[in-house]
């Protein structure tokens, strides 16, 4: 135990204990500390046999061995616990989005890299195996050149979710800003930059303040275009969480997707993997032949434990850095800023 990579968590929310669960079965990690202020925090680390604090910062002072932190913390605290574990030369895995504004992000961003200290950010996706595969086939041109990329978040959140949680009923609360983020990250991962957005929201079934839907038009500066549809109250099998079956706090929808990426020469549909593809010109006249990508299923959040601790190691570079993450939020503010606009919006333009 004593040689394994100390990881201390902060934040005892539902995340935070996923991840301590992850680090209870780790074979190169430990739990080595909570930090959180509520008092239900102090008795399960005292579960788990590790020291508490009530604060990161009286963390980092106390001088317990931390070789690195998961910052599992409320969005608005992203950023300054991730400066603080800067300032102590602490490597932290920080949860998405890596800020709660990009102003703040920029901020992190710029300290980090005055700062030399690897720190990863929580998206988690990126350490799927169906992911990867996917964006190896892209990668690779067997689909020619992308020209359109269809996408969907769509999922039915109860009304206990809205019940337990009223602030989800107001701005800030809606799936733009909870999910969005996850799928902006995907897509930027297989197809590369957004160039710009344009996206209009509805509130029709609930008449909640915040939106339910949103339909948002994406343009890719390889040239390619997207669409992408979410809902938080649509009832169908179209949403990453359904379709990969890699949540086991969700039902798997096996054989349905959620992306479909197309290009001159074939398209390739996700999580399943299945192919389409011209053996020769490409015409509408001509049958396309069809296929599916080997992708074992694996558990991304438990991937992502262990590339953190490479990062720690410093043996290898962080697969979501800060900077990088940065660029999934810009997105995502894009079109939150277009729809309240009506107008179109460059992700490069928002500082």
């Amino acid at each position: 135990m004593t040689s394994s990579i100390s990881i201390a968590v902060a934040g005892a929310g539902a995340i935070g204990r996923r991840h301590a669960e992850l680090l209870a079965a780790s074979p190169r990690a430990h739990l080595a500390a909570v930090a959180d202020p509520s008092p239900a925090s102090v008795t399960w680390a005292a579960e788990q046999g590790v020291p508490h604090y009530p604060a990161l910062d009286a963390l980092l002072a106390s001088g317990t061995r931390i070789d690195g932190v998961i910052l599992a913390t409320p969005n608005h605290l992203h950023v300054p616990g991730a400066l603080a574990c800067a300032a102590h030369g602490v490597p932290a895995l920080i949860e998405k989005p890596v800020a709660d504004t990009v102003a703040g992000g920029r901020v992190l961003a710029d300290a980090v890299a005055r700062a030399g200290v690897p720190m990863l950010v929580g998206h988690h996706r990126r350490h799927s195996h169906t992911l990867l595969r996917a964006r190896e086939v892209i990668a690779a041109g067997g689909l020619g050149r992308i020209v359109t990329v269809m996408g969907s978040a769509q999922f039915a959140k109860p009304d206990a979710y809205f019940e337990g949680g009223p602030w989800r009923r107001v701005k800030g609360g809606g799936p733009i800003l909870i999910n969005l983020i996850h799928e902006m990250d995907n897509l930027r991962y297989l197809c590369g930059e957004v160039e710009s957005v344009h996206a209009i929201a509805s509130s029709a079934v609930r008449g909640f303040e915040v939106e339910d839907s949103a339909v948002i038009s994406l343009r890719f500066a390889s040239g390619a275009l997207g669409s992408f549809t979410l809902s938080d109250t649509g009832a169908g099998p179209f949403s990453w969480e359904l379709t990969s079956g890699e949540n086991r706090d969700y039902p798997h929808q096996d054989g349905s997707d959620c992306y479909v990426v197309t290009g001159t020469q074939g398209s390739l549909a996700v999580p399943t993997l299945r192919t389409w593809h011209y053996e020769g010109e490409a015409s509408w006249w001509r049958p396309l032949a069809q296929g599916r990508e080997d992708g074992a299923r694996n558990d991304p959040l438990a991937a992502q434990l262990d590339h953190f601790c490479d990062v720690i190691a410093r043996t290898v570079a962080p697969r979501a850095t800060v900077a990088d993450a940065l660029e999934s939020l810009r997105v995502v503010e894009a079109v939150r800023l277009s729809i309240e606009t009506g107008a179109s919006v460059a992700p490069s333009d928002i500082q």
